[in-house]
């Protein structure tokens, strides 16, 4: 069954995307991003390098494989900088699909200051970035974000790296609803139910950096997520079956044999 995932201009047979942050080195990160198969790992450009080739670059640890380096704008709080990043990163680069993400709440909870990040996805939209965008479970958000120009929608499940998995899932479907744009799941997924679920829930993809990277043993959680991606996503376009109150016997009472 040919079942591609589309952003904008891309397209993608894996609906896992990983991170690259929190490993103890490249390698790693390699290593876990193939055992996940997934075609996109998203990378902090303010923190880890892929622009300058007299550094270690994570980019020459994956010059021979299909994973995709995806840019996002961590640690920038304001549409400006934002803005100011990845257009530099294209010059440097010439990648064009990016996470963008801005931090209002940078001391506790990571929330994504949404304002800033529509002006933003406006700018960039304008310069013909394919933007995927990191925001909260709000469908409101999430449509404006679509208007904006974003190619992907990313509302987090929970606090980024926080492990406790989709908090309001009724916001996950709503937002489904309320876009036709690619819904990534983003931030809060611990382990590989948590992707299962938000699979189930009608989610295009997922993304998860630290339940990987944090386990302690990545590839084989790398691989868990690749599983777990896979059987949500057959299980939801398989339609699971309408909850009941009472049992259903599982085999029908019509013609029964009376003794």
């Amino acid at each position: 069954m040919s079942d591609i995932l589309k952003i904008g201009k891309y397209e993608f047979n894996s609906r896992l995307i990983v991170g690259s942050g929190k490993y103890p080195d490249f390698q790693t990160t390699k290593d876990a991003t193939l055992a996940s198969n997934s075609e996109m790992i998203t990378v902090a450009v303010r923190r880890v390098n892929i622009t300058n080739p007299k550094e270690e670059n994570l980019m020459d640890y994956f010059k021979n494989t299909d994973v995709k380096m995806l840019p996002n704008s961590a640690g920038c709080t304001t549409a400006e900088d934002a803005i100011t990043l990845f257009r530099l990163v294209r010059e440097a680069t010439g990648i064009d699909i990016i996470k963008l993400e801005v931090i209002g709440d940078t001391a506790k909870t990571l929330y994504p200051d949404v304002l800033e990040t529509l002006k933003a996805c406006e700018v960039l939209a304008k310069d013909g970035f394919t933007i995927m965008t990191y925001t909260n479970d709000d469908p409101i958000m999430a449509k404006r974000l679509e208007n904006a120009g974003s190619h992907a929608i990313m509302p987090l499940a929970a606090p980024i790296g926080s492990g406790l998995g989709i908090q309001n899932r009724y916001n996950i479907v709503f937002i489904k609803e309320a876009v036709s744009v690619p819904v990534v799941v983003d931030a809060g997924v611990g382990c590989a139910s948590d992707a299962a679920i938000a699979m189930e829930l009608g989610a295009d993809a997922v993304l998860t950096n630290t339940a990987i990277a944090g386990a302690k043993n990545p590839v084989l959680m790398a691989q868990a997520m690749r599983e777990a991606v896979k059987a949500g996503r057959m299980s939801y376009l398989a339609g699971r079956i309408p909850k009941k109150p009472y049992a259903t016997a599982s085999s029908p009472s019509e013609g029964i044999v009376q003794f």
